[in-house]
């Protein structure tokens, strides 16, 4: 992102670090950070995308729900990007938009990338992620929202980050302050085409993928065509089930990899449109 691109959303939406100090294992600076992408890099509907990189200090940027619509239901978003960058404004701002006009409350969660040499690629992200849920749910009642109906929604590498936060018991760091009394865990999850369940060799469940009951429930829409096995919300599906957790899949037969909520001639692009009926039924939305 350019600093004018920063400052344009620092003026529209309220962004602020989710660390108090310097964020959990960092020990060396990066280069500043960025919008990486290129002019020959690949459009999504033909429309670019910005591809922040070299991401050192966490954020959440707060995209509140319009007063005449907010249900009090709030979603923290994890761009995906391969633990390389981060596709801030087709996997973030315009999904926060949509959930806006659900009378949701949307929180952009600007995680750590690239990927921490020494460790394993999605550990910061997860770090990230656990300490936006725990302090979003600290500051529910200064946001008006329900602490219970706080989601996560993840794409590619920002499901793998979603995932594993909605089901890692324990916390990945050291409380810092007392916002991280409060659950690390999500009540709901989003999942889209989501990554790192599998092995990509042998598409068997990693041995960290475990599921419990106490799970969330959690909607998943991935395609059969995509170079990201579909395997990964099929088998987790399975386990979800397995372990009585409710949960929503849709599998659609092309529409390939990182299309956002950008309109394709694949119904694909539809999926948020199921997602908003599946948070409906669930009672999300009233």
């Amino acid at each position: 992102m350019t600093g004018a691109q920063a400052g344009r959303a620092a003026q529209a939406h309220q962004v602020f670090p989710i660390w108090p100090g310097t964020p959990p294992g960092e020990t060396k600076e990066l280069p500043p950070e960025a919008d990486t992408t290129k002019p020959d890099d690949n459009k999504v509907a033909g429309q670019s995308v910005i591809r922040l990189g070299n991401v050192s200090t966490p954020t959440l940027t707060i995209y509140a729900a319009p007063a005449d619509k907010a249900n009090g239901t709030s979603v923290i978003i994890c761009p995906g990007g391969g633990h390389h960058i981060l596709a801030w404004d087709l996997e973030g701002t315009e999904v926060a938009e949509w959930l806006n006009s659900l009378g949701v409350t949307a929180f952009i969660l600007k995680y750590r990338v690239p990927a921490r040499e020494g460790e394993p690629r999605w550990r910061a992200a997860v770090q990230d992620a656990q300490r936006a849920v725990s302090l979003v749910r600290s500051r529910a009642d200064d946001w008006h929202l329900d602490p219970k109906r706080i989601g996560l929604l993840g794409f590619s590498a920002g499901g793998e980050t979603a995932v594993l936060t909605t089901l890692f018991p324990d916390r990945t760091y050291a409380a810092v302050d007392g916002a991280d009394q409060f659950s690390h865990r999500p009540g709901f999850a989003v999942l889209i085409y989501a990554a790192g369940v599998v092995d990509r060799k042998t598409l068997a469940l990693h041995d960290y993928i475990r599921v419990e009951a106490q799970a969330p429930p959690t909607f998943m829409a991935h395609t059969y065509d995509d170079g990201v096995p579909v395997e990964n919300c099929i088998l987790l599906f399975q386990e979800l089930k397995k372990a009585g957790v409710p949960a929503e899949l849709h599998v659609y037969s092309k529409g390939g990899h990182g299309y956002g909520l950008r309109e394709t001639d694949t119904p694909v692009t539809t999926w948020h449109h199921r997602c908003a009926d599946w948070m409906r039924a669930s009672g999300l939305l009233d």
